[in-house]
């Protein structure tokens, strides 16, 4: 059975930065590409960060400069780190694992970006 351990979120200052860990069990994690989603009310799930099972690295337009994602395959995790938050960062984020046609999805952690 997968399972996703989110942590992080939460309240925060604009201007702050975030930090969100996402711990995964059930999987092969080094031979997943792990990262993070993200979800606003109205909105379509985008892209934040994913990095590879081989460490590329891919960010979304709107985190670009300003995010870096880490994983650590011994402890099965995944870490997001945004800086300069603003109200636009406000939305539901997802962890996700993917390995070829098999991709899984954690529950969702609420970050709220207050002014």
């Amino acid at each position: 059975q997968v399972q996703f351990v989110e942590s992080g979120g939460g309240l925060v200052q604009s201007g702050g930065s975030l930090n969100l860990s996402c711990v995964v069990s059930g999987i092969d994690f080094s031979n997943y590409a792990v990262g993070w989603y993200r979800q606003s009310p109205g909105k379509q799930r985008e892209l934040v960060a994913v990095i590879t099972s081989v460490r590329s690295f891919h960010y979304g337009d709107s985190v670009k400069g300003r995010c870096t994602v880490s994983r650590d395959n011994l402890e099965h995790e995944v870490k997001l780190q945004i800086y300069s938050l603003t109200s636009d960062d406000t939305a539901v984020y997802y962890c996700n694992a993917v390995s070829g046609y098999t991709a899984y999805w954690g529950q969702g952690t609420q970050v709220t970006v207050s002014s």
